[in-house]
């Protein structure tokens, strides 16, 4: 009885494997879309409008869009060139990377911690100087 329903719960596993598993692939990569689409949101949104708003976007195609956001949507953004004024509608689920003007926090805690130590450096190569000449 059993050699009759090995092979039928066989292909029920594998037509499981082939069809439901992908499916579950899928909606993790939709998933993992919108997640990146709501940060590019919250970043073009912070970095607001204008010719001083200005963006570099890699898109899902591997073009790259660059110059200033113009016009932010709901679902999408308008980047203008710098140079030639043409405008660029960019969904934001179409965006893979997105670069905007300015250092992160990380780059300018960095840089700050650099002139705090090199000032420190500073002063105490002065304060040996002095006391080497008095």
């Amino acid at each position: 009885m059993l050699m009759k329903f090995l092979p039928r719960i066989l292909i029920v596993a594998l037509l499981f494997t082939y069809v439901v598993a992908p499916c579950a692939y899928a909606r993790s990569q939709e998933k993992k879309a919108l997640e990146q689409a709501a940060k590019v949101k919250a970043g073009v949104a912070k970095l607001g409008t204008g010719p001083d708003a200005r963006i570099a976007v890699k898109l899902r195609d591997k073009t790259t869009v660059a110059g200033y956001v113009s016009q932010v949507g709901d679902d999408s953004f308008v980047i203008t060139d710098l140079k030639t004024s043409t405008t660029t509608t960019v969904p934001y689920l179409n965006v893979e990377q997105a670069r905007g003007k300015g250092l992160s926090t990380g780059a300018k805690i960095a840089i700050g911690a650099g002139i705090g130590v090199g000032a420190f450096f500073l002063i105490g190569y002065l304060a040996y100087l002095y006391d080497e000449t008095h």
